[in-house]
C-alpha cells in the first residue's frame, strides 16, 4: 500500500485459492469484537464494482467492522485477485462467491454489491438464497442487452472492434496511464478532491500484474456477449429476502431513471434516491450511506413498494 493508515482501514488481506486460481481478500474483526459480542452477527461480504478491487471500500471496512465480521474480496481478473485468460461472466464470478461463502462462513450472510458487484449480489442472491440472509446493492446495471436504442446497437459494434487482440493491447497500453484514470474518475465523481492517489493506484496497480493485458482482451470480448450476464429485469422479480438499492441521484454513469424503473420490479426492494450523491457515494458520503444502511437493518426505512404499480421501461 501507498499509505500506512490506507493498510489499516483495509484490514487483514489474504490469499484464498480457489480452482487453481489464486483470489485476494480481506477480513475485518472489531477490536471491541469481544466485549460486543460482534462475532456472533451476521458476516458481512462487500463485491466491489467493474475495473476496482476491494480498496474500494476504504472507507466503510472498518466503519462496518463495530457491527459485525466483514470480508471484501476482489473478483477473479481484478484488483490483487490473478489475472486470467478466460471467458468472463457474471455467472462465474458468482459462483466464485458462493464457494467463498460455503468455504467462510456456513450460514446466511449480509451481501453488499457495488454497480457490477451489485449485478454478482444479486444473481448470488437469486441463484444461491439460502445463503444470503439481506441483499444491498448499490446502483445497479442493466445486462448490456437490456439497454435498447440505436446507440446501444452502434456500441455494441464498436465493442466487437475493440475485442480484436489488434487493437486491445494499444488501447491498454492507454487506459492504464494514471493521468488517464485520475482524469475519467474525476469527471465521474462529484467530490472529485476524494480522487487522490491511493484512488488512482488502486485502479493502477492491477494493470501491471502479470497478463493483465490479454485479460483485459477476454473481459471486453466477454462484456460483448448476450452470455455475460443475465437480464437485470428478469432477476429482480426472483428475489425472496430484504433488499435494500441505494442510488446517487446525480449518477453519470448508471442514470437513476434505471434504478426506477428496477424499484417496480418487487415487493422486497427498498429504494432510496441518495441526495447529492453519484457513483462513489459509498467513498464520498460514507457517513451517510452507512446510517441509511444501518436504519434499514433496523427496520426504521418504509418499504415504499406495498402498492406496486410496473412502471415502463425506460429507453
Amino acid at each position: 500500500m501507498s499509505d500506512c493508515g490506507l493498510g489499516v482501514k483495509l484490514g487483514e488481506q489474504r490469499i484464498w485459492h480457489w480452482r487453481g486460481w489464486q483470489i485476494r481478500y480481506t477480513h475485518l474483526v472489531s477490536s471491541q469484537a469481544s466485549s460486543q459480542n460482534v462475532q456472533n452477527e451476521t458476516p458481512l461480504l462487500l463485491i466491489h464494482g467493474v475495473g476496482s478491487s476491494l480498496e474500494q471500500w476504504r472507507e466503510n471496512l472498518t466503519e462496518f467492522a463495530k457491527e459485525r465480521p466483514v470480508y471484501a474480496l476482489d473478483l477473479l481478473g481484478f484488483g490483487g485477485s490473478q489475472k486470467v485468460s478466460t471467458a468472463l461472466s457474471t455467472g462465474l464470478w458468482v459462483e466464485q462467491v458462493a464457494d467463498f461463502c460455503e468455504t467462510f462462513f456456513r450460514r446466511p450472510i449480509l451481501l453488499i454489491g457495488h454497480s457490477l458487484g451489485a449485478l454478482v449480489a444479486l444473481q448470488m442472491a437469486t441463484t444461491h438464497p439460502d445463503q444470503v440472509s439481506q441483499l444491498i446493492m448499490l446502483t445497479l446495471p442493466a445486462a448490456r442487452q437490456e439497454i435498447g436504442g440505436s446507440a446501444a446497437k452502434i456500441g455494441a459494434v464498436v465493442e466487437g472492434w475493440f475485442a480484436s487482440p489488434l487493437l486491445i493491447r494499444p488501447l491498454f497500453q492507454l487506459v492504464r496511464q494514471p493521468w488517464l484514470i485520475r482524469s475519467a474518475l474525476r469527471a465521474i465523481a462529484q467530490k472529485p478532491e476524494k480522487v487522490d492517489d491511493d484512488l488512482v493506484n488502486s485502479f493502477v496497480r492491477p494493470t501491471r500484474d502479470r497478463n493483465a493485458a490479454r485479460m483485459f482482451c477476454y473481459l471486453v470480448k466477454s462484456r460483448t456477449a448476450d452470455t455475460f450476464s443475465p437480464l437485470t429485469r428478469d432477476l429482480i422479480p426472483q428475489l425472496q429476502m430484504p433488499a435494500l438499492l441505494l442510488w446517487g441521484k446525480c449518477d453519470r454513469i448508471i442514470p437513476i431513471t434505471w434504478g426506477r424503473y428496477v424499484n417496480t420490479l418487487s415487493h422486497h426492494i427498498t429504494f432510496v434516491e441518495v441526495e447529492q450523491a453519484g457513483h462513489f457515494f459509498y467513498d464520498e458520503l460514507a457517513t451517510d450511506m452507512h446510517d441509511l444502511i444501518d436504519q434499514w437493518l433496523h427496520g426504521q426505512l418504509p418499504n415504499t413498494n406495498s402498492d406496486l404499480i410496473p412502471a415502463a421501461k425506460p429507453t
